[in-house]
């Protein structure tokens, strides 16, 4: 990861019920293929930034995120309870951080995409797909 990326980031959900400051560097930032993730997020892959050393301290709302572990599994996800937004949480010594929750900008690219055994099967070819800055009309 970029040595010169912020060390104090805010980030919340979609409703503004709960905010939270993650203070330190994070380690990685991975795009995660695996079936797990895919079903929490209903995309291709969750974006997830990891430390091992940062800290998450909630601001507002704390009593609202809910972590859900997925028995059997390593898989764990923390959301708000009102909006369904994917929340910080902490598991085993680590943090792990949806990239999409924070609200200042986070400019470091992915280090790897992961579990890509298990992507989609429509994910292919999709840099050929046009593109569009809003909702085509």
């Amino acid at each position: 990861m970029n040595e010169m990326q912020p060390t104090r980031h805010h980030g919340s959900c979609l409703c503004g019920a709960v905010r939270f400051v993650i203070e330190g560097r994070f380690d990685h930032f991975y795009l995660c293929h695996c079936a797990h993730c895919r079903k929490d997020t209903g995309s291709a892959y969750a974006a997830n930034l990891f430390s091992a050393t940062a800290t998450l301290r909630w601001l507002a709302g704390e009593g609202r995120a809910i972590l859900y572990r997925l028995p059997a599994t390593r898989h764990a996800r923390c959301f708000c309870v009102s909006c369904g937004s994917g929340l910080p949480y902490a598991m085993e010594q680590m943090i792990v951080v949806p990239a999409g929750a924070l609200d200042v900008p986070f400019n470091a690219a992915p280090d790897a995409h992961i579990f890509v055994a298990s992507k989609a099967a429509w994910e292919h070819d999709l840099d050929r797909l046009p593109v569009f800055d809003a909702f085509p009309s």
